[in-house]
């Protein structure tokens, strides 16, 4: 199981997901262009001493980010299908997009199969903060895993 974020731009998100990703050995793969340098004081203060600890890749490349031996699911909130819905497998990458604009649209039309989301109940709120949606995606596969 891998956690991928697309372009973040937010360095206390990637620092908070970060910091989940060494609380469960899950790798965390950054695909560019990032929104900040991996030196930022924000990035560093949300993961806090965590980094050695998180089994980090950097990548220019949405494919090498993608190839895996499982499934890539891709969150989005134009998915009708819930994240409580599918069955994950140990190999499967979960691919969250930028803070602002979500997964690049090619990505997303390539893949119509491959579409998750978190429901939200309100219709006023467009999105959740990408960190959370990291660890909301990440426990359910982890529970149904039996981990």
């Amino acid at each position: 199981m891998r956690i991928v974020l697309v372009n973040p731009l937010i360095p206390p998100n990637t620092g908070s997901v970060g910091r989940l990703c060494a609380a469960t050995n899950t790798p965390l793969w950054l695909v560019e262009p990032l929104g900040f340098s991996l030196e930022d004081k924000y990035l560093k203060r949300a993961g806090l001493d965590y980094w050695p600890w998180i089994d980090l890749h950097v990548t220019p490349s949405l494919d090498e980010a993608l190839d895996v031996p499982g499934r890539a699911w891709l969150f989005t909130a134009h998915a009708t299908q819930a994240h409580t819905a599918v069955t994950y497998g140990p190999d499967d990458a979960l691919v969250l997009g930028t803070e602002t604009t979500g997964l690049p649209d090619e990505l997303l039309q390539a893949r119509p199969d491959d579409w998750v989301r978190i429901p939200m109940d309100n219709p006023n709120i467009r999105s959740l903060n990408l960190a959370q949606c990291a660890a909301v995606a990440l426990f359910e596969a982890r529970r149904q895993l039996g981990r």
